[in-house]
This record gives C-alpha cells, sequence and structure tokens, in this order.
C-alpha cells in the first residue's frame, strides 16, 4: 500500500514523518520515501535528492508534480517495494492523490493543526507575507471520494502526532496483512 501523506504548511509534516521514521526504523514492514525535488540539498526542510530541471525531465517516477516553482516526484522504485507488500510512506502532494489512487492501492494521512496554529507557525517561519500566509490558509484542495484517510492533528507536542502517525501505519500495514 501507498500511504500518501498530505496536509498544509505549518502542519508539521516534515516533523512528524521524521519522528515516525526513527519510531520505525528497522521494521521491515514500510519504507519511507526520499523524495526527489529541483532544490539545492542544503536548502533546508526535509532530506532529499536534489537535482536539476534537466536531470528531473529525464527521470521516470511512479508519481511526479509541481508545486511552488520546484518539481517533486516519488521513485520509480516503489513500485518494487509495493508488488512485495511493503507500506511505501510518501510526502505529497493533494493534487496527485487521484493519479495516485488509479495506479496503486492508496491510503491517505492528513497531518493537519487548528487554523490559528498553522497561522502562528507559518509567519514564524518568515518566508511569506501576511496575505500570502492568509491565501495558503484559504487553500483546500479536496481529497477524491473513496480514498481512505486518517487525520492526525498536530496540536500537541511533535511526539505526540507522531505517536498518533504511527499508529495510523501501522493500521494501514495490518490492512495490507488482510489484502
Amino acid at each position: 500500500m501507498l500511504v500518501l501523506v498530505v496536509g498544509p504548511s505549518g502542519a508539521g509534516k516534515d516533523t512528524v514523518l521524521g519522528l515516525a521514521r526513527q519510531a520505525l526504523a528497522g521494521d521491515t514492514r514500510f519504507r519511507f520515501v526520499r523524495r526527489v525535488i529541483t532544490r539545492p540539498a542544503d536548502a533546508g526542510g526535509e532530506d532529499h535528492e536534489a537535482v536539476s530541471e534537466a536531470e528531473f525531465a529525464q527521470r521516470r517516477f511512479a508519481l511526479a508534480w509541481g508545486a511552488h516553482g520546484l518539481r517533486y516526484g516519488v521513485p520509480l522504485g516503489v513500485v518494487d517495494d509495493l508488488a512485495r507488500g511493503i507500506v511505501v510512506v510518501a510526502n505529497v502532494s493533494r493534487g496527485v492523490i487521484a493519479e495516485a489512487a488509479a495506479a496503486f492501492p492508496v491510503r491517505v494521512i492528513e497531518v493537519t493543526a487548528p487554523v490559528e496554529i498553522l497561522a502562528r507557525r507559518l509567519a514564524a517561519r518568515g518566508r511569506e507575507t501576511a496575505e500570502d500566509v492568509a491565501r495558503r490558509l484559504a487553500r483546500d484542495v479536496a481529497i477524491p471520494d473513496g480514498v481512505g484517510v486518517d487525520t492526525v492533528v498536530n496540536d500537541g507536542t511533535p511526539v505526540e502526532a507522531a505517536d498518533r502517525f504511527v499508529a495510523a501505519l501501522n493500521r494501514a500495514a495490518l490492512s495490507v496483512g488482510r489484502g
């Protein structure tokens, strides 16, 4: 199963994913995807494979999309992991959920937080104007009908959110075992 991790900016997806990866280190049921991004390796944020636009265009991906002036890709190798029954965990854009669901068995885990927490976190980053933050918070991309969703609310400590996230992943792994 391909577990698609989505959520608004400021929800803490990278933090929750990092803690979940640590908690599940050595558990062979799971593989956390290292995305390919047209962003320098030292740009901060998640650990990713940095590539140029030209290199990205030459590669094949299981999923690929563009956002915020960058290109993102989930490596094609995840297809082999899925065939072996591994739960593959990938941070993606909501815009590729329908495409992923048409090609793979999927489950969505949405990491979110109350809007006032999101606003505070985005403002603390200092990367965007107040108007840009407001636009981000107003964005709403629906998850397609028929796709199973677990919601993890990250409104406490990062460890609490990661524990809820790991519980959702374990439920996904159990559903794979029954399939």
